[in-house]
Order: structure tokens, then sequence, then C-alpha cells
């Protein structure tokens, strides 16, 4: 039986008395719903969770609350992968009631995404924080209820000329190509880290790298 203090605690915090490994993992990939943006950078989230979804037999294509999602297991853990079928801007509308109704707590949310700011090839491991003015996240922090979920961040770096709005909506370059597959493999290996041994070690595990390069060679960022 819980203390008194574990009690009050439990109350401010519902999601942290539930016993380790309770419930699924959603696990949720940003991007923009629609052929025409399937290679755009800013879909890097969409692109990276098919990836991790082939590696593991687990098909998506169920459709509720406006996502497109399924379920599966990835290193003995249950969880859902979600693609909100809203646009970027407004990914809370789907993955705030997709939470809810599977009662996942936000510590056992990760959104993978692209980042204009991180260096084109690094990827980057947070457990909770401000969106850093990317869009979809603020509309998840918004539906969601809170900012303590866990995201993947994939540098698509910012342009070196021209409108950074055209640049994330439009396809990665065929040179760019050879580490945008890489960087779909690392994401699916932090993930299994998460999974297995919890994201601080992921964090300590993948922050420190390099930006992911093809044979040794720079990662380009185009303009």
């Amino acid at each position: 039986m819980p203390s008194w203090k574990e009690w009050v605690e439990n109350l401010a915090h519902p999601h942290r008395g539930a016993p380790e490994g309770q419930g699924p993992y959603l696990i949720v990939g940003l991007g923009n719903p629609g052929r025409e943006y399937e290679g755009h950078r800013h879909n890097v989230g969409y692109q990276t969770l098919d990836y991790i979804a082939r590696q593991h037999g687990i098909e998506i294509k169920k459709r509720r609350f406006k996502a497109l999602w399924g379920e599966g297991e990835i290193a003995g853990q249950r969880v859902i992968l979600a693609k909100p079928l809203t646009f970027m801007n407004e990914s809370g509308q789907a993955v705030g009631p997709l939470s809810r109704y599977y009662k996942v707590p936000p510590e056992r949310l990760i959104v993978i995404y692209d980042d204009i700011d991180l260096a084109f090839g690094k990827i980057r491991v947070r457990p909770d924080g401000s969106s850093g003015g990317h869009n979809g996240i603020k509309s998840l922090i918004q539906h969601v209820g809170s900012d303590d979920f866990i995201r993947i961040r994939i540098g698509i770096g910012r342009p070196t000329y021209g409108d950074p709005a055209d640049y994330v909506l439009n396809d990665f370059s065929p040179d760019q190509r050879p580490v945008v597959e890489r960087a779909y493999a690392v994401a699916e290996e932090i993930v299994r880290c998460i999974l297995t041994e919890g994201v601080r070690q992921a964090m300590n595990r993948y922050n420190g790298r390099e930006a992911l390069t093809v044979e040794g060679a720079p990662a380009r960022q185009q303009g």
C-alpha cells in the first residue's frame, strides 16, 4: 500500500504511479499527409516511422483519431506507431486523442521529427522541453497537455541560401539520400535503446555522436 507521500505524488503525477512496463509506448512520426509530400525533408519523421515499421513487421493501416497507425512489439515492448493525418502544424489533434484513448502517459510518448536548426545528419534525443519553434511540437504540447514527452530530432540543416520554407518542403537531394537512410537506421536503434534501457541511456550513447556521413565524407547541406 502506498505511503501518504506516495499517494500525494501520484495525485500530482498520476502516470508515475503506474507499474514499470505497464501500457504501450506511442511512437509518432511527424509529417504532412499526401503523396506530394512523401519525400520532403519536413517528412523525415514519417519516413523514419515507415522504416521502423518495416524492420519490425508492423502494418500502419488503421485509421482513427485523425491518424494512420498500427500496433506491434519492439524489443519486447508493446508499441503503437502513428502518423498524424492532420498537416504538421495540427499534429496534436491526432496525438492527443490517441494518447488519451490508450492511456499513454507523456513519458511513454516518443516523437520523431525534422529539425532545421540541427546540422544535416545529426540526431539528438531529448526527454522533454519546449517546442524549439517547431509548430508540430507546439501542437503536441497543447493537445497532450504536457511537454514531458521524448523527442528524437533528425537534423536536416538550414539551406545555405534561399527560403527555409522552400527547403523543408522539397525532397532530399540524391547525394543526401544515403545519409538520410542511415539516419532512419540510427533512429530505430535509438527507439530500441529507449524501450530497453531508458531515455537517459539513449542520450548518453547517441547525443555525442558526430553528424552521419557517407564513407567518411562530411554530410552536405543543400541550398
